[in-house]
């Protein structure tokens, strides 16, 4: 096959630069150099500055760095305590008790954060000394919340599905509706492998919570309220057809400084700490979306996308067959690179695919964020992995094999994506048309 060489003299430079260290923004600029300048005789300096600067020129992106910067300020503000102070109450009682706030804890904060490291840190410095006093043990403890910290991929406002529908050109807003109920049904499937597993753990022997009546858990839940408030005007004014995905995060920025200040816990240091926070993020999924964007040039200048397309549909796969081939390349893939940089590598060669087998954009978008969603829990490059590592001092090992059942339910999530797509595009179908 002709279009194996480029593959790879492309693989070879890509791994030797992350091998060595290189950021990996940089190292998708350097690969796409080097095949622009092995494979074309195209003037590189003049492409490249027209596509870095189209790739990021974009005003759907500047959702972005809002989300982020809304995430930041309720990680460094009292709102994310208040928010384990409203939920135990109400979650105390069911199968498996406090470990579900692990689960709907980084549900609620998913909503209002969209990335998984903001919602593993900010859950997880609250739970887990709560949950290690309590006597639940370790490994339920660490393994939920590896898991459900994934959710603050799906559950919009979600950076990767912004990432997505930039690189492909899909709807913001209509992607963050898909990634509603798939989300929703994952959290559930966490909540009920903790329910099974508090019957059948023997060491699942944690201290009783003292009862609350119903008033008690009413009078906590004005913790849960500001949160709860930001994610329904967020959402709903995009669902609503109201505001665009920029226009819904600068709200729920507007609404988390409000919010922060009115609590009493927004000052100077926590402000400034945020918005630094916010822009380093930023700025690192900035360098890597442009040279993303600038590798697929490349690639597209030698073929190869169009090449591996027309190889692949000649091997004449199902659509099951293809999605299968992309699980599992995407579970690989995963183990070496975080989930954001996964898409925007990846997706100028596999779009190709899914146009011919009629697959549903909107619906992919919440497939391959489900798949890229293990790779934070895949060793050895799970970001989860890392940051869980750094709050409980485990190793590594212990702390992957927790999160394994997670890894496999998420795969389960795939095959109910497969039998049951009106999980994602019901939503995004039925939805009022409003700005972008």
């Amino acid at each position: 096959m002709a279009e194996l060489g480029p593959i790879a003299v492309f693989l070879f430079i890509l791994f030797l630069l992350l091998g060595s260290g290189v950021w990996v923004g940089l190292a998708l600029l350097g690969v796409a150099w080097m095949g622009m300048e092995i494979f074309t005789s195209r003037p590189i300096g003049d492409a490249m500055l027209t596509i870095v600067w189209r790739s990021s020129s974009s005003w759907t992106l500047t959702a972005l760095p809002l989300f982020i910067w809304m995430g930041e300020i309720l990680f460094r503000t009292r709102l994310s305590e208040d928010m384990f102070r409203g939920l135990a109450p109400w979650l105390a009682r069911l199968p498996g008790g406090l470990l579900h706030t692990n689960v709907v804890g980084c549900t609620v904060f998913a909503a209002v954060s969209g990335s998984s490291a903001a919602t593993l840190t900010t859950v997880g410095k609250m739970s887990i000394p709560e949950l290690r006093k309590r006597g639940y043990p370790e490994r339920l403890v660490i393994g939920t919340l590896a898991g459900a910290a994934t959710l603050g991929l799906m559950i919009p406002p979600s950076l990767t599905l912004i990432v997505y529908g930039v690189t492909i050109n899909e709807s913001i807003t209509k992607l963050f509706m898909a990634g509603i109920v798939p989300g929703l049904v994952l959290a559930a499937m966490f909540m009920g492998y903790v329910a099974v597993m508090s019957r059948l753990a023997p060491d699942f022997t944690p201290t009783p919570e003292p009862a609350m009546t119903f008033g008690q858990k009413l009078a906590n839940s004005r913790f849960l309220a500001p949160v709860m408030a930001l994610i329904v005007v967020v959402i709903g004014s995009m669902y609503l057809g109201l505001a665009t995905a920029t226009e819904a995060a600068a709200l729920g920025v507007a609404g988390a400084l409000v919010l922060a200040g009115a609590q009493g816990s927004l000052s100077w240091a926590t402000f400034s700490a945020s918005l630094m926070g916010a822009a380093r993020t930023s700025a690192m999924i900035a360098l890597i979306l442009m040279g993303a964007a600038f590798l697929s040039l490349s690639m597209g200048f030698t073929g190869l996308p169009r090449a591996l397309a027309e190889w692949i549909g000649g091997m004449e796969l199902t659509r099951f067959q293809l999605l299968m081939a992309l699980l599992v390349f995407y579970i690989v893939l995963g183990c070496f690179l975080d989930g954001i940089s996964s898409v925007v590598l990846t997706i100028a060669v596999v779009e190709p695919m899914v146009r011919q087998a009629g697959i549903d954009f909107i619906w992919f978008g919440i497939f391959i964020v489900v798949v890229v969603e293990m790779a934070q829990i895949t060793p050895p490059i799970g970001f989860n992995l890392f940051v869980l590592q750094g709050m409980t001092g485990h190793e590594m090992n212990r702390i992957a094999r927790a999160a394994l059942p997670m890894f496999a339910i998420m795969v389960v999530m795939v095959f109910v994506l497969i039998a049951f797509p009106g999980l994602a595009t019901w939503l995004p179908e039925n939805m009022r048309s409003g700005p972008g």
